[in-house]
């Protein structure tokens, strides 16, 4: 298992959690969700090259 990529997506969800019922109905949510998963998912290779 990778800590750091299980760290990093439970840091980003967690977040989005907060700010989820402030966002809208449902379908807005899951499409918020969805483009910063992709975000996430772009970054972290990023990140983890970054720091070594």
């Amino acid at each position: 298992m990778d800590f750091v990529a299980l760290g990093f997506y439970a840091v980003v969800c967690g977040l989005l959690g907060l700010a989820g019922p402030r966002l809208g109905p449902p379908t807005v949510r899951f499409g918020i969700g969805a483009v910063v998963g992709l975000i996430a998912v772009t970054v972290l290779p990023l990140l983890r090259a970054a720091l070594g």
